[in-house]
């Protein structure tokens, strides 16, 4: 792949040339064409984390979602409420596809939506009674439930319910935890503040209140995992085949009580650093708890994780990660094989969350794929310091992107494949473009894992080389693009 660093720069000032003299000069500020110096690390331009300009149409999700929808609602075992209009917790149900043993309704509400559903009378007089009667409800109803969390919407900061009070007095009177979440949606610029707001509220209502019978020197925990279609399930059969004990998995497939056991993990092994990293550097500082991020996406980064996590254990670990590495190794190469050349040097934009668009470039190299755009909805400096060096010369790079700035990128780089979220999914269906939706695996899944690549190779060759695309008009490109056979 042969990426041009002026061109693409001169690509990216002509798409911004659209906006107004001052909406331009912001919007300059999150991009960057990857060049030597940026992809050594010494300098990394994008500016991140900062509001989106109001006028634009960001991806981007609110602090509400951040808690809810990320952290807290994949704790299988606990009910959460929506303590607001039914609006936020209807868009938040049951669309991140978080996978969860146990029997719905009994002992897992994951799928479920628990709303306060606040009316007009709510906002005049105020939801506190309204939140004491639904936590008795939910007692009455699920009798199994082992908490209760408070997942506070916006007009519920706006009108100053005290849902820490009301928190407090339930506990006593159901004997049981339940946790205020101050997590309304126009708190910080992005669901980025969300993840750390929920990671707060684990830190002063959960963590350390309960004790593992047994402890040994592999237990671990893994962080960061939502087991979005069993990625959690995909990513624990390797770490337990290794010899290593998971004692706590968060938050998909999570519980209660793992969250409150935790501290007693030898290692955190983080995946999605950008909404966890607050709680293992409070684990690390309150608990001695030293963690590791790692990647599952891919083979060649599934193999690298894997040795890295061996070496922090002993010669027996160590062993059983290089017996198992050398058992997968051939089926990897299979799949690779066989796939592969139907993706050869097919070009991809990304423009996913927090993470994933650094963590899935492996796993699409693993293919042949080339990653010639990438960006986040909303991470941090960080986040692109450690993307930037595993991106090719003349690579845009792009920061809470505009629905404009996507299309026009699509169009001009003439992309083979888009992976981003729901919102975007249908407007390049629309466009003719392939796409997939790389939040919640459209419908698919695991992606994680040795399991995981197999089907996330599938499906980027179901998806880039399908016959429909043949069709379909592409809209704004030159040329068509081929379908596969």
């Amino acid at each position: 792949m042969g990426l041009n660093i002026e061109e693409n720069q001169k690509l990216v000032e002509e798409i911004l040339e659209a906006y107004p003299k001052k909406a331009r000069k912001d919007r300059e500020k999150h991009f960057q064409v990857a060049d030597e110096k940026a992809i050594d690390c010494s300098t990394c331009a994008v500016k991140s984390n900062i509001k989106s300009r109001p006028g634009v149409m960001t991806p981007r999700g609110c602090a509400y979602a951040g808690s809810k929808g990320v952290v807290w609602g994949p704790i299988k075992d606990m009910v959460h409420i929506s303590h607001g209009p039914v609006g936020c917790g209807q868009y938040s149900w049951g669309s991140r596809r978080n996978f969860a043993n146990g029997t719905l309704g009994i002992d897992n509400f994951t799928a479920m939506q628990i709303t306060s559903d606040f009316q007009e009378t709510d906002i005049v007089f105020g939801g506190d009674k309204k939140l004491a009667v639904i936590m008795r409800e939910i007692t009455e109803m699920f009798p199994l439930a082992k908490g209760i969390s408070v997942q506070s919407e916006c007009p519920v900061g706006l009108i100053g319910d005290d849902i820490e009070a009301v928190s407090k007095k339930m506990s006593k009177e159901l004997e049981m935890p339940i946790v205020p979440v101050r997590c309304e949606g126009f708190r910080g610029v992005s669901q980025s503040l969300g993840h750390h707001i929920a990671n707060d509220a684990i830190r002063d209502f959960v963590m350390g209140r309960a004790e593992l019978a047994e402890t040994g020197p592999y237990d671990v925990n893994i962080i960061g995992d939502y087991n979005i279609g069993g990625d959690a399930w995909a990513s624990r059969i390797l770490l337990e085949e290794m010899g290593l004990r998971v004692i706590a998995q968060w938050s998909g497939d999570g519980s209660l009580n793992e969250l409150e056991v935790a501290h007693k993990a030898k290692l955190n092994l983080i995946h999605c650093h950008r909404s966890m990293n607050y709680m293992v550097d409070h684990m690390e500082k309150a608990y001695g708890i030293p963690w590791l991020e790692y990647n599952f996406f891919g083979p060649t980064k599934t193999y690298e994780s894997l040795r890295a996590i061996a070496a922090l254990f002993d010669a027996t670990i160590q062993e059983n990660c290089e017996q198992m590495i050398a058992r997968y190794k051939p089926v990897m190469d299979a799949v690779i094989r066989k796939y592969r050349p139907r993706l050869e040097n097919k070009t991809v934009m990304l423009m996913i969350g927090g993470l994933r668009s650094r963590h899935t470039i492996g796993a699409y190299e693993d293919l042949g794929m080339d990653i010639v755009a990438s960006g986040y909805e909303f991470a941090h400096k960080d986040d692109y310091e450690k993307m930037l060096p595993m991106l090719a010369e003349g690579t845009i790079v792009m920061d809470d992107p505009t629905a404009y700035e996507l299309e026009e990128l699509t169009k001009k780089m003439n992309i083979d494949l888009v992976g981003s979220g729901v919102k975007e999914k249908y407007v390049y269906h629309k466009m003719g473009v392939p796409f997939r939706q790389m939040h919640s695996w459209d419908y698919s899944g695991p992606y994680h894992g040795f399991d995981g690549f197999k089907v996330f190779a599938k499906d980027m060759d179901m998806t880039v080389n399908s016959p429909v695309w043949a069709l379909v008009s592409r809209q704004g490109t030159m040329e068509p693009k081929e379908a596969g056979v």
